[in-house]
């Protein structure tokens, strides 16, 4: 992929020598620098990126806004180091590989809750349904961070933060429409007074969508179409000077079209999934010893439901399949922030979790009947964690950290993390680098799930899966840090992966290897110009086999800009490169190696303020018309045009 180096770095040489808007006056102001930009996940604490080893990713509310995308899978794929995947178009099954790690070895966090299913057979997150409404920022951390956050968090984690009312109170207004009958409509209120404060969301998504399997495959033509209906809400008040309490309540109700497979003749007329999930989250946060010590205390509940329905009809006379999956979490979490000085804050942290899980499944078909039953299962972890941030003269940063856990029936598990860094002020530049591991409890479904006649499936015996990962770079500033590039050498082992046998069920016996290069550039102009690029080079490989990981690309290439002009313009554009990937054709009687080829993405989004609360805008995506697999057999959606407006109206305004 020399061609991509090459465009790299030629994105690179854009860089003009200076950069700043003009204020009011005329005169140049001062871009904002890249290096005080916080970070909350690496650390569990409001940190600037400057005093930061570990490579992350921050996808803020502008950038959510300007590209005007509806769903988090959306706003995740231009992000380095990110591979996304879906089973078809809008609602379809989707998930995300991050450095190369397995899905479900991805963490993803809502508010700092783990939301991964525990009913899914791996316990891997699908952000089939996760919109963007209410949605503040978005951080990517990449790397083993088990430390912090428990089990799941092999590869790295994604923590999606919720907006928080404050100012005047303000209602918006939004709508879409497009593409596939595409229609989209969002109110949105938030605010502050006094004490509280408010923000609520009420959104609804539908969709005429295309065919999950792919028309490019014969018999392959019926849409399958898709409708959301999400709530959202965070509700605060301060209880005293230093004593806050947060609500914060998300529920969704969806409906999705699925085809039976990804091959020819994979269409079916009337097999529905409908899925509703509630996420409710009270926490405290109060401040005491004379600010010295915050204490966080917060109660989770997160209940999911999936239910599937495909009964007969005229392509599948003697096919019929219904099956019901329930999961859900209550967690309760304490945080300990003792800040002994102005360089040196200690963490301390326990969370008590558990998990619960239950399914019933049925088909019949020309072989006869078929039921298997998941009867309620759960399963209890508790955790302890500790971490210590130093950092002296200002130059030398370093977090250490250590945990202990312990699962009801895959027993302890014992992780840690060292991250420091170092900046040289005269030259801007720091050197960075990570060494963590992490953990995977087994999932309920791999744990307790009853054999049939062919063989065992559960085994209670499983051991946790296990990561260790590195890391290390140089990130150079330029301009008083308004430009940054970073170069990341990063390498994960993965070992005890649980793995099927079909004589055995599920045991032991995985080994895997992900490690790579990550090359990325951005430069900042107040609000008038942004530009990112990002070039990812990864080898990820099955250890046992030697055979490639699915669906990983080795290479990836990524380019956006942003560029506000007259004032009321605003143009986003997004260039993304995913390069050959391995798959499997299972649409057979016997699985087949393919490969998938290379494509480009390019999107565009135009806004304009045409008064002084409202905009309008026109979304295009997938410009070049790519046609394009993201699991093989699985179609994708083509050119497609979206245009909308947003009315943003506060109380002091006419």
């Amino acid at each position: 992929m020399g061609n991509i180096a090459i465009i790299f770095a030629f994105a690179l040489a854009l860089v003009p020598p200076q950069f700043g808007g003009e204020d009011k006056k005329g005169q140049t102001a001062a871009p904002q620098s890249l290096q005080y930009e916080i970070v909350v996940t690496a650390t569990r604490i409001e940190t600037p990126a400057r005093e930061l080893a570990s490579s992350v990713t921050v996808i803020t509310r502008t950038d959510l806004e300007r590209s005007n995308r509806p769903t988090v899978l959306e706003a995740l794929r231009d992000v380095m180091g990110l591979a996304v995947i879906q089973n078809g178009g809008p609602g379809s099954s989707s998930s995300a590989f991050l450095r190369g790690a397995n899905s479900e070895h991805l963490l993803v966090l809502l508010d700092g809750v783990e939301v991964n299913d525990p009913i899914n057979p791996s316990r891997s997150y699908d952000f089939a349904h996760l919109s963007v409404d209410n949605v503040e920022r978005i951080e990517i951390l990449r790397g083993p961070q088990s430390t912090l956050y428990g089990s799941d968090a092999l590869g790295g984690v994604i923590n999606i933060l919720t907006r928080k009312g404050q100012g005047k109170p303000r209602l918006t207004l939004s709508s879409q429409a497009g593409s596939f009958k595409t229609l989209a409509n969002a109110v949105d209120l938030g605010g502050s007074s006094g004490r509280l404060n408010y923000a609520f969301g009420l959104s609804q998504f539908s969709s005429a969508g295309i065919s999950a399997a792919s028309t490019a495959l014969s018999g392959n033509a019926e849409k399958d179409a898709y409708r959301n209906l999400g709530l959202s809400g965070r509700l605060g008040i301060a209880l005293g000077d230093n004593l806050e309490a947060d609500l914060i309540v998300r529920s969704v109700a969806a409906r999705t079209d699925l085809d039976n497979f990804g091959g020819p003749g994979g269409d079916d007329l009337n097999s529905v999934q409908d899925y509703r999930s509630f996420f409710l989250r009270g926490q405290v946060r109060g401040l005491f010893l004379k600010n010295h010590w915050e204490q966080k205390l917060g109660f989770s509940y997160i209940d999911s439901r999936r239910d599937h329905d495909n009964s007969v009809d005229a392509a599948h006379p003697f096919d019929s399949e219904q099956g019901t999956f329930k999961g859900g979490l209550l967690k309760l979490d304490w945080q300990n922030n003792v800040f002994l000085h102005p360089s040196n804050t200690l963490t301390l942290g326990a969370d008590l979790a558990r998990e619960r899980g239950e399914s019933a499944y049925t088909s019949f078909g020309v072989w006869g009947p078929y039921e298997s039953d998941f009867p309620r299962r759960t399963a209890d972890t508790a955790g302890l964690y500790v971490q210590d941030q130093l950092k002296i003269a200002e130059r030398f940063f370093a977090t250490v950290g250590a945990r202990l856990d312990h699962h009801s029936r895959s027993g302890t598990a014992v992780t840690y993390r060292l991250a420091p860094a170092y900046f040289l002020e005269a030259t801007q530049t720091k050197f960075k680098a990570t060494l963590g591991t992490g953990f995977k409890s087994p999932s309920l479904y791999q744990l307790y799930a009853p054999g049939t006649f062919w063989g065992p499936i559960g085994n209670e015996r499983l051991k946790p899966e296990e990561s260790r990962g590195w890391d290390a770079g140089i990130e150079q500033y330029f301009l008083n840090g308004t430009v940054l590039a970073g170069i990341t050498y990063f390498r994960n082992d993965f070992r005890n992966l649980v793995d099927f046998d079909f004589s055995l069920g599920y045991i032991n016996i995985g080994r895997a290897r992900t490690r790579g290069l990550e090359l990325s550039g951005e430069v900042r102009s107040v609000e008038n110009l942004r530009l990112l690029t990002s070039y990812t080079r990864l080898d990820a490989r099955d250890l046992d086999s030697g055979a490639d990981l699915l669906r990983r690309p080795r290479d990836k290439f990524t380019a956006q800009a942003d560029w506000m002009f007259l004032k009321k313009w605003t143009v986003d554009l997004s260039a993304v490169y995913t390069g050959r990937r391995a798959d499997k054709d299972f649409s057979g009687m016997v699985a087949r190696d393919v490969i998938l080829p290379g494509y480009w993405l390019l999107d565009a989004t135009l806004s304009c303020a045409v008064f002084s609360r409202t905009q309008l805008f026109l979304r295009l995506d997938n410009i070049l018309d790519a046609r394009y697999e993201t699991v093989f057999g699985y179609g994708t959606p083509g050119f497609s045009v979206y245009g909308g407006f947003k009315i943003g109206l506060s109380r002091d305004e006419p």
